[in-house]
């Protein structure tokens, strides 16, 4: 597998699953990141977390003993953020309050013209659903920061992800939902960019534990390398979900990287 991965020039990395599991860190992920940026790879950080802001989420990176600046961090919170200052939203906004942080600076008075949703357990519940309902039925677009079906804790549980209460939205409006996290091309093209790597995507890499969310969509469509982990959500025969057979499998992120700077052309 380690062939096709040689003249890799960046790196897209998801966070949770893949670099750490709640406050756990995946094994020799500190110092495979540090092995990766000293090969002359550029590194970029993809997340559709969610639950905590961009500040609070470097800072709880930095904790954990990586090295990396905010400028590498890329999140669909962020995205969603841009959307609603586009576009003018006065969003519903249903985030747990850490998310919340990072928009006290938009207006969110009634009535709204968006419903903006990503992965908020103590807020998922009947009654705000049921607005969210209400103000999509008067005509307000539906955002869903993203669709993942679910998520690991540090135990290795699964728990429900955002993407059944999208869809759910989706199902009771009959309207769709526009997506701005991974697997949305535009958001992997937003850190191709930053990276001055936009137009040689097939030298760039995409590692993450979920096949659909991380590897599939505009990771595929762009031609990203991509490359599967089985830490964080995977489960046995996960490469198998893919439309398009995957580039690489492999046991953690490190030894993603260990098969990356042992090829010749790095």
């Amino acid at each position: 597998m380690a062939s096709r991965f040689t003249s890799i020039r960046g790196v897209l990395l998801d966070l949770s699953g893949t670099l750490h599991i709640d406050n756990a860190v995946t094994p020799r992920a500190v110092e495979s990141l540090k092995l990766l940026r000293s090969a002359g790879v550029k590194v970029r950080f993809v997340t559709n977390s969610t639950k905590t802001s961009d500040e609070r989420l470097h800072a709880k990176l930095s904790n954990l003993g990586f090295e990396l600046s905010p400028s590498e961090i890329f999140t669909s919170l962020s995205a969603a953020k841009r959307l609603i200052q586009q576009r003018s939203y006065r969003p519903m906004l249903i985030l747990e309050d850490e998310a919340l942080e990072q928009f006290t600076d938009i207006n969110q008075d009634t009535p709204h013209n968006a419903v903006v949703i990503g992965l908020a357990p103590s807020k998922l519940d009947y009654q705000r659903m049921n607005c969210a309902f209400t103000a999509l039925l008067g005509g307000a677009d539906l955002v869903g920061i993203h669709r993942a079906k679910f998520y690991a804790s540090a135990e290795g549980q699964l728990s429900m992800g955002p993407g059944g209460f999208v869809a759910a939205l989706e199902y009771a409006a009959d309207k769709k939902a526009e997506l701005v996290g991974k697997p949305a091309r535009a958001f992997y093209e937003l850190a191709l960019a930053d990276m001055g790597l936009l137009e040689s995507p097939e030298c760039v890499a995409m590692v993450g534990d979920d096949v659909l969310a991380d590897l599939g969509g505009g990771a595929q469509e762009l031609g990203l390398r991509r490359a599967l982990v089985k830490t964080g959500k995977y489960r046995e025969g996960d490469e198998d979900k893919a439309t398009e057979p995957v580039d690489g499998v492999y046991s953690t992120f490190a030894d993603f990287v260990d098969a990356v700077v042992s090829c010749a052309d790095i």
